[in-house]
């Protein structure tokens, strides 16, 4: 009887057979085995054909009898590589073609495994059926690459190495349950050099930075190089926290500046009035603008050092004296004055606020915001800054009948420190 063969090749003798030649075709069995048990090979893929995987029976180089195959070539489209109804092994398989590769038994009905272009899978061919049999994708690469939840029993060792995502995607740390993500006592580095870093938590669960377990023993210290800014800013209409309560930050600030605070100039000044409402109510003491003559009054601010040295704006606080529902016009101009200068100098132009009367005496009316308004002289630190607010009875505009009682000035400016210091 002759010899024959396995689907990957392998010579199986019979016995009596090949004589004197045993040592020869025995070690080249040997051979086909160890190319079988962790051989490897490239396999070129044609564009335009299928390439077909053949056995070479008792010879050693069969690509299908390799544990390990590359194929490479350049594709316009999607190419099938084919094996022998009769193989059954498993391969791990590169896909080094620039289209897909479709590895398949050369007929038959069988499933088939797809490797898109750069894959690697592990796969076996059955051989479970003598027309239809199937190639199987164990899936075993796909799950460390794409699985959304895996599992690791122990530690994860990265050897002074990087996780890296591709692409730039994301990677997420998510506790199970209660579980906590320890980072020992080393410093632990998020982003790359000038690449901003993100830390998002899911849903609505809040970020929680703990020191020493919670006790009030740690300290938590955040630090950005050397004399670096830390910006922490909310999302959206969030604001900044700490211990549940806003935290201040820099931005827009308001000083009040009651007309007690002010004084009528010398040269047309605003009178000061008190106006009793009615006995023990509020009485509203207000500065009186005339309706005819342009009438002024002052008040002077050592502005606060955080003061970021811009422009301001202003909402004026009023009452009416009669009933009439005529505009009334405010304008605030400013300048400032530096340590051992002139007070001698000319205030700045003027913003002015338009407002209605409410046709009632004693109401309390309140502008809207006025444009920004540049402060003369050069603002500095330390600068005495004086306000002239008037109303602007020339202007043509300006119907109301009355006079405007001024109850004070809401004045708006930016800061840019975190105290004044």
């Amino acid at each position: 009887m002759a010899s024959n063969y396995t689907g990957l090749g392998i010579q199986l003798m019979t016995t009596g057979e090949k004589a004197g030649t045993w040592g020869t075709l025995t070690n080249t069995n040997w051979n086909i085995i160890e190319q079988i048990s962790g051989g490897f090979t490239t396999q070129a893929v044609t564009d335009g054909a299928d390439t077909d995987l053949s056995v070479n029976d008792g010879t050693t180089g069969a690509t299908l009898a390799h544990r390990v195959i590359e194929f490479t070539g350049s594709l316009s489209a999607s190419r099938n590589v084919t094996i022998p109804l009769d193989v059954q092994t498993f391969y791990i398989i590169k896909n080094s073609c620039d289209d897909s590769v479709v590895f398949k038994y050369v007929s038959g009905s069988g499933s088939s495994v797809t490797f898109a272009a750069g894959a690697t899978k592990i796969i076996y061919a059955t051989a479970n059926d003598g027309t239809n049999p199937d190639i199987v994708d164990t899936g075993f690469m796909a799950n460390l690459v794409d699985d959304t939840t895996p599992q690791l029993g122990g530690n994860l060792d990265v050897n002074g190495n990087d996780i890296v995502s591709a692409s730039g995607a994301d990677i997420d740390i998510i506790p199970d349950g209660t579980g906590d993500i320890n980072l020992g006592t080393d410093t632990v580095q998020i982003g790359d050099n000038n690449v901003n870093a993100t830390i998002t938590t899911q849903g609505t669960g809040d970020l929680i930075l703990n020191t020493n377990n919670g006790t009030n023993a740690g300290t938590l210290t955040m630090e950005d190089g050397v004399d670096g800014n830390i910006n922490i800013a909310p999302n959206g209409a969030g604001v900044l926290q700490g211990g549940g309560a806003a935290i201040k930050i820099a931005g827009t600030e308001t000083i009040f500046v009651p007309s007690t605070a002010m004084y009528g100039t010398e040269t047309n000044g605003a009178d000061s009035q008190t106006v009793e409402t009615t006995a023990t109510r509020p009485d509203l003491k207000v500065l009186d603008f005339d309706a005819s003559t342009q009438e002024y009054a002052q008040f002077a601010i050592a502005m606060p050092k955080s003061w970021n040295l811009g422009t301001v704006t202003f909402q004026a606080f009023w009452s009416p004296s009669n009933t009439d529902t005529g505009n009334c016009i405010f304008g605030l101009q400013g300048v400032g004055v530096a340590n051992d200068d002139t007070a001698d100098i000319a205030f700045g132009t003027a913003a002015e606020v338009t407002d209605a009367g409410g046709g009632a005496v004693e109401d309390v009316l309140v502008t809207s915001a006025s444009s920004a308004i540049t402060i003369a002289g050069t603002p500095a630190d330390d600068d005495y800054t004086f306000f002239q607010v008037y109303r602007d009875a020339a202007d043509g505009s300006d119907t109301f009948t009355g006079d405007a009682r001024l109850l004070g000035i809401k004045l708006f400016y930016t800061t840019d420190a975190a105290n004044d210091a």
